[in-house]
């Protein structure tokens, strides 16, 4: 979304079909990967699964293509196939490789192909730690509070929570939202009995 609100034209490839439909909803286009690669400069994995981008993808990307992976292992832009594929890589700067294949295209990896946030910036800012960290310890509490109470091992974290985190987030910002009028409270929960 915010790639398409800088202006890029954003292609999403996808498995899930439902969730491949949502993002046409949502004003993107879709594709297979391998047919993506052949247009794309900039390919951003956050899948979580191995092998997203591979070798035949690589040998379409046109040459200065960018991959990195903001999903979860370093498994999703196989970077040991295109090590191995490629006639000669160098550091193009810090936190990016070039590979350069025998076609002549140079393909550029951030990271090595690592959690991309992690590995290449300076962590996770501040502005996301603290509302990570009040979560885990409102949930704690919670859990401490409630112990008698719960009888599932997994417990998600609950709205009281997380809206209790974001109302306090809310206020150090110096925003103020709207609230439900008991009229209209009582009028949601007659649909929710």
């Amino acid at each position: 979304m915010r790639a398409k609100g800088l202006g890029a034209k954003v292609i999403v490839t996808e498995v899930d079909p439902i969730k491949a439909m949502e993002a046409v909803m949502d004003g993107f286009s879709i594709m297979p990967m391998n047919k993506a690669a052949e247009i794309g400069d900039f390919f951003v994995t956050v899948t979580g699964c191995n092998g997203v981008i591979t070798e035949k993808d690589f040998m379409k990307m046109h040459d200065g293509a960018i991959c990195c992976n903001a999903g979860h292992f370093d498994v999703e832009v196989d970077v040991a196939c295109l090590r191995r594929i490629s006639v000669e890589s160098h550091l193009a700067r810090n936190n990016i490789m070039a590979y350069k294949l025998s076609n002549g295209n140079t393909i550029n990896v951030i990271a090595e192909g690592r959690l991309v946030n992690l590995a290449a910036g300076d962590g996770h800012p501040a502005e996301i730690m603290d509302m990570s960290f009040a979560i885990q310890a409102q949930s704690a509490l919670y859990l401490v509070k409630n112990k008698n109470k719960l009888t599932e091992k997994i417990i998600n974290v609950p709205k009281e929570v997380d809206r209790a985190v974001a109302e306090r987030k809310i206020k150090f910002w110096g925003f103020e939202i709207d609230k439900l009028t008991p009229e209209q409270e009582k009028y949601l929960n007659s649909w929710n009995a």
